[in-house]
Formats: C-alpha cells, structure tokens, sequence
C-alpha cells in the first residue's frame, strides 16, 4: 500500500487538480504487489492516469510510475515528487 506521506504528496496534486477542474474522482486498489492510484475525469470511464507504486522495482528502473491513459508509462522513478511532476505541467496555463 501507499504510506501515509506518500498519499498526503498524491492527494495535495489531487486537489489543486480538482480545484482547477481537471479531475473528478479517483480509485486506489491494493494489489498483491502493486498499489495503485487511479484519477477519473468522471466516475464511468477509464482513468486519465494512474500512480502506481511497484516496491520489487526499487532498485532497478524506480518504483513509482505514472501511467497515461492508453497504457504509456509517462514518467517512472524512486522520488515521488519529482515523478508526478509530470501531471503539474497540466496545471500551469498561459494567462491572457
């Protein structure tokens, strides 16, 4: 599962994401050996991205990643922050 630091990184992006009406919703899943982060844009369709948390990939490729929603691992690393420094960028516009 994710600690409880490391949701309170999550659920800080989560917030200013739906603050800023990109997301809606989310689901968290607790697998054998994964945990899992799901963000929806509504509650009926596939999730925009998923964080997910693999502990046996610490040492090799990074055990967090963020995925897309077509499957395409966007970002992966051991550092939480700057992994879903990836999802910030959407949150950063050009104001006229």
């Amino acid at each position: 599962m994710f600690h409880r630091t490391e949701l309170s990184v999550i659920l800080s992006l989560y917030g200013r994401m739906v603050a800023a009406g990109e997301w809606r919703d989310y689901g968290i899943s607790a697998l054998r050996d994964t945990a899992v982060f799901s963000v929806f844009r509504r509650a009926a369709e596939q999730p925009l991205y998923r964080i997910e948390k693999h502990p046996r990939l610490r040492n090799k490729q990074g055990q967090y990643c963020v995925v897309g929603m077509d499957g395409q691992i966007l970002k992966r690393g051991n550092d939480l922050k700057t992994v879903l420094r990836v999802l910030e960028r959407k949150l950063i516009r050009a104001v006229e």
